[in-house]
């Protein structure tokens, strides 16, 4: 079997890259290791920036998102329960970002996809790159546990996340990574109940941080900052209300609607990148080359622009023969992905109670927000960063 390109991961960094590519005439093939419904059950973030919700268009799967997304003009920051607003759009000179669940995205283009007839293969066991570093790259795969499949192709794409083969394919001795694990994580819960406000909320309260998000007018995601070893068990509905209750204040605990969950967890947060992100005819994009902590809203947004800046690549490739824009992807996108790691970084930093910074510590955390709050200039800054940062 052969096909131009094999995609590792059906995720939105692949199935995006792959409505691109059949957009332009390049045949690909994708393979993803989990079944169709688990993947589009995946619960992960809902903020897209300009240049994601453009994408989405150029490969024509936003109309739902057009009917069901929320355009956002600011969101608000809260220091101890005292909100107040970032106008992204009078600070940006007009850009927004659009609400709408990562997991809607994805179910909007693998639907696009397979109308399109782009072979997508679901629960592909074993899957493995070969000869990356010479001419002729293939991969192989096994389907329910049958025969081994061998696919041949020019390139492959490396688009299976964090816990994927296509980063150990690099060599060791190649491949550099750099990370930062938080001392904490994320509880967050889903309910079908009206959000408390109709723009975020990030909180940074002395009992720890808490964001109030949306998934759409009625239904609400909300998370609190807790120790990454927390029990679910010890946290049942009431008193994670409660706890939100205490953590937003008075002004938005005054409009919190209170429902059962129905999906709760509890998410690590790190700060990580891979590099390079591309060795021979393997590239990576998305999670399997860095992860982002979630406050910044950057993990699928980060995806998106690999995958514009891998495409126009192979397009170019194909089109002319031309391998510059190959040769200089992975400077391209880590460019990107730094800047925007810095901004979840900063972001966290100033949002969140860490066990092991002091009184000092909290003080300058609320100078930083108060600086904020007073600056027009600190508020430009935080704005472009929110709304992402142009492609370059």
């Amino acid at each position: 079997m052969r096909t131009k390109i094999v995609i590792v991961g059906a995720g939105p960094a692949g199935m995006l890259l792959s409505q691109i590519l059949q957009i332009s005439g390049i045949d690909c093939l994708v393979l993803e290791r989990k079944s169709r419904a688990y993947v589009e059950s995946r619960v992960r973030a809902g903020v897209l920036e300009q240049v994601t919700v453009d994408l989405l268009e150029r490969v024509g799967v936003a109309d739902r998102m057009r009917r069901e997304g929320l355009p956002h003009d600011g969101f608000n920051l809260a220091v101890d329960g005292e909100l107040f607003r970032i106008d992204m759009t009078g600070l940006t000179q007009g850009s927004k970002v659009m609400v709408y669940g990562q997991t809607e995205v994805t179910r909007d283009l693998i639907e696009a996809a397979l109308a399109r007839g782009t072979q997508v293969v679901f629960e592909a066991e074993d899957v493995t790159p070969h000869d990356i570093e010479g001419a002729q790259p293939f991969v192989t795969y096994r389907v329910a546990g049958g025969e081994t499949i061998r696919v041949d192709c020019d390139f492959i794409a490396g688009c299976d996340g964090f816990h994927g083969v296509c980063r150990n394919a690099i060599p060791e001795e190649i491949r550099r990574t750099f990370e930062r694990v938080y001392p904490f994580g994320w509880l967050g819960i889903l309910s079908e109940v009206p959000p408390c406000n109709h723009e975020l909320i990030y909180s940074n309260h002395e009992r720890g941080f808490a964001l109030a998000s949306m998934r759409s007018r009625t239904r609400s995601r909300y998370y609190i900052q807790c120790p990454i070893d927390e029990n679910l068990d010890d946290w049942p509905d009431e008193r994670i209300w409660d706890e939100l209750a205490i953590r937003l204040g008075d002004e938005a605990a005054a409009h919190i609607v209170r429902g059962p969950s129905f999906e709760k967890s509890i998410a690590p947060l790190r700060s990580f990148v891979s590099e390079p992100m591309r060795h021979g005819r393997l590239f990576l994009a998305g999670d399997a080359a860095h992860i982002v902590p979630p406050t910044g809203a950057k993990g699928l947004n980060l995806a998106a622009s690999d995958v514009h800046f891998l495409a126009e690549a192979m397009i170019a490739f194909y089109k002319d023969g031309a391998e510059d824009l190959l040769n200089d992807y992975s400077r391209k996108a880590l460019a990107r992905v730094w800047k925007a790691e810095r901004f979840s970084w900063w972001f966290t930093g100033i949002t969140h109670r860490f066990p092991d910074r002091n009184a000092f510590d909290r003080k300058m955390q609320v100078a930083e927000l108060d600086y904020i709050r007073h600056s027009h200039a600190a508020q430009i800054t935080v704005a472009e960063n929110y709304v992402g940062l142009p492609l370059e």
